[in-house]
């Protein structure tokens, strides 16, 4: 199995070129679905430990059913499947410009959720126009174990967010153990409560603090399956952004400069959407490709599907 690994802004996409499942034609919603039914250990074994880190997002490229667009990608880590994922679509982005196959310049990617634009302004740098994104809820009470109520908006930006007012802590590396552990309290009482994202589970937690030196925000993010994000998180800053646009704190196409707990940093800002109350995000960051390589699987590995 042939696959391209790139990080952005830290955090790694793995795109799989050849040997992947066959997953047949139709709308990419679908595709996911039969991935997931039909094909979940060729998922483990590309995602999950000891063939990679744990923070990985797998990127399988698929044959766009849009006919205008370049390409069709599937997202998926260690936890299940996604429905789009920014710093993952930088990174293939930069991968399919490393293989030649598409040059600087304006595409239409094709994702289960719809159809992203993404503009190739260098090598290593994108700028994604986001699907649609909106707050479904805002100033949510969670109570928790640990931290009492925490209060927080819900949010779409490809992925569903809670997006937490307060933070438990500062947001650095030496504190990702008590941010873990209130991201999942967060999360577990947002599925104790019955509360979801349009019958869909809120699995993404998000902390911010005052950014620093030009810097607006700098946040934590939990993705499913615990891990934190390495990047900004595309997705992520694109739920803020609507929080943002939503509550008057932020012009239509006003920079918004995000940081990650790693340093690393994306630059946002929005437009209007035709649909009343949300907004289109842009989302401009660097991915880097450092591997091209043949993944050799085997049934006499004892860890073939990953371990976990």
């Amino acid at each position: 199995m042939r696959v391209i690994d790139s990080h952005t802004g830290g955090e790694p996409t793995r795109v799989v070129l050849e040997g992947g499942p066959d997953l047949g034609p139709g709308p990419l919603s679908e595709r996911r679905a039969r991935f997931a039914s039909d094909f979940d250990p060729v998922r483990r074994q590309l995602v999950l430990e000891p063939k990679c880190p744990d923070s990985t997002v797998g990127a399988l490229l698929c044959a766009p059913a849009d006919p205008t667009c370049s390409a069709g990608v599937i997202f998926f880590n260690k936890a299940g499947y996604l429905g789009m994922c920014g710093h993952g679509l930088m990174g293939l982005m930069v991968t399919l410009h490393y293989l030649s196959r598409i040059q600087p310049g304006r595409h239409r990617i094709e994702t289960p959720v719809g159809v992203v634009e993404a503009e190739l302004l260098s090598a290593t740098e994108v700028c994604v126009r986001n699907v649609e994104s909106y707050r479904l809820h805002k100033g949510l009470r969670v109570q928790t174990e640990d931290f009492g109520v925490v209060i927080g908006d819900v949010a779409w930006g490809g992925n569903w967010f809670f997006l937490a007012y307060d933070r438990p802590c500062r947001i650095d590396l030496g504190h990702q153990d008590m941010l873990l552990r209130a991201a999942v309290q967060i999360r577990n009482g947002l599925i104790r409560d019955g509360v979801s994202g349009e019958g869909e589970e809120i699995d993404h937690i998000e902390f911010f603090q005052p950014g620093t030196g030009g810097v607006d925000s700098k946040n934590y993010v939990m993705c499913p399956g615990e891990a934190y994000d390495r990047s900004p998180c595309g997705t992520g800053t694109s739920a803020k952004l609507a929080c943002l646009a939503a509550d008057g704190a932020l012009d239509a196409g006003q920079i918004w400069i995000q940081e990650s707990l790693v340093g690393s940093r994306f630059k946002g800002w929005f437009e209007p959407a035709a649909t009343p109350g949300r907004i289109v995000p842009f989302i401009t960051g660097d991915a880097h490709v450092f591997a091209d390589t043949r993944l050799i699987l085997r049934d006499s590995d004892p860890f073939l599907n990953g371990i976990g």
